[in-house]
């Protein structure tokens, strides 16, 4: 039996406000405290949470927030330059569908949500020290604050400070040879010869030189990403310091060659709009996840690149996970038996995404392979080996009974210890 209490929560993006509800949830009263001075309104791009990230808010009662503010995708839809159809990857069956939405959006939701349900949220507190003792572990912050509760949740993200802090040789952030952009449109012309609008699908166009996904409403708003290869990363901040205008006009010439005309979009975005992600990065293996009443949770933990599609929705799993687990047991075997049950399935996914990074970045001979081959491969593939990721379903009243043998998770029936 737990007798968890009290955590602090370290991280106010996506997986802290849903770990600090699922926690209270659990009967362990959590505050968030977040490095930035102010909410997140604003910024950020596009993500997509999938059937599985959708499923793992509603065990913690947030189901809903997202379908009421994203889009329903109800499948992907992969082209060549050329406007080639190669794939189409419909929703899996019996499943929700996934959701696109605007990550200010989500914000704004997942706090809405915290605040209903009690949860503090105290920004402008950037974690410098961490001071573990026989009786709890106190956070010190920057500003010469500290907090002090039974256990700490690192939610701070693919940098996280927890982390460093937790395993001063945890390895750091791993670039993948890709820039990211974005930008949100407003209504506009849509000449449908060009490039057309998507209905429910999500589009994905394998450029000759670059990535493009997009979707088009018929008013012609909607959004779009790219993802330009590079050898040198840049770091975000890099990436601002060229100006908008700049950064619009590679990408245009970048996408000009295409048939199918994906610098229409970049052509009627405002620079002002235009969102510069830098490097896109995922994390290689971390191997500490846990020190004494420390512990780390989604991106901090299991990074993965944007290409998965599942970054959101893993972080979302994950923190409900570590809830239920530091609800059953004491909190040296919940952390052990929430790395058990978590560890397997996001490296998995991390590798997938990795492959999908190849594919983005392909040169000419490689993409030439890509076209021809991806029609036959998706044929011939069993639909369940891109959905399996997406039907990882949480029982949250299972309880979680301890670690066996060779460190599996003992759970009782219908619990998804083994859920890949």
């Amino acid at each position: 039996m737990s007798t968890i209490r009290s955590a602090i929560v370290v991280g106010g993006g996506i997986a802290g406000p849903v770990a600090a509800v699922a926690l209270g949830q659990a009967g362990i009263a959590a505050t968030v405290y977040e490095a930035y001075d102010t909410t997140a309104d604003g910024v950020g791009g596009t993500l997509s949470i999938a059937p599985n990230g959708l499923d793992a808010l509603a065990a913690v009662g947030l189901g809903g927030i997202v379908e009421a503010i994203g889009t329903p995708i109800t499948s992907m839809v992969m082209r060549n330059g050329a406007g080639r159809r190669l794939a189409t990857l419909g929703a899996p069956a019996g499943l929700a569908e996934q959701r696109l939405l605007w990550r200010p959006d989500l914000y704004r939701a997942l706090r809405d949500a915290t605040a209903s349900r009690g949860v503090t949220v105290e920004y402008g507190k950037r974690l410098v020290a961490v001071d573990q003792h026989p009786d709890g572990v106190t956070a010190l912050f920057a500003d010469g604050t500290s907090a002090t509760a039974d256990v700490l949740v690192g939610a701070d993200g693919i940098r996280s400070q927890v982390r460093a802090l937790l395993d001063p040789a945890a390895p750091a952030p791993r670039y993948v040879g890709l820039l990211g952009f974005g930008a949100r449109l407003g209504p506009g012309p849509v000449d449908a010869s060009r490039i057309g609008p998507t209905g429910s699908e999500m589009h994905f166009v394998f450029g000759r030189r670059a990535f493009f996904g997009y979707v088009l409403d018929a008013d012609g708003s909607g959004g779009w990403f790219a993802n330009l290869p590079r050898a040198q990363s840049l770091a975000a901040a890099e990436a601002r310091a060229t100006e908008p205008a700049a950064w619009l006009e590679l990408l245009r010439e970048t996408f000009a060659g295409d048939r199918l005309r994906m610098d229409d979009l970049i052509a009627r975005t405002d620079p002002a709009d235009l969102i510069c992600v830098g490097g896109m990065e995922d994390l290689p293996k971390v191997a500490t996840w846990h020190r004494g009443r420390v512990v780390l949770v989604g991106d901090s933990a299991h990074a993965t690149s944007p290409s998965s599609g599942q970054g959101a929705s893993l972080a979302l799993e994950s923190a409900v996970q570590l809830a239920r687990c530091l609800r059953d047991l004491p909190y040296q075997e919940a952390f052990a038996s929430y790395e058990n049950l978590r560890r397997d399935r996001v490296e998995k996914i991390i590798k997938m995404g990795e492959r999908t990074n190849s594919d983005k970045a392909a040169g000419p001979v490689a993409r030439v392979l890509r076209d021809l081959m991806m029609p036959v491969a998706m044929r011939l593939m069993n639909p369940e080996s891109f959905s399996w990721p997406m039907r990882h379903h949480i029982d949250w009243d299972a309880p979680v009974t301890g670690v066996g043998p060779g460190g599996d998770a003992l759970v009782t029936a219908g619990s998804p210890a083994r859920a890949r």
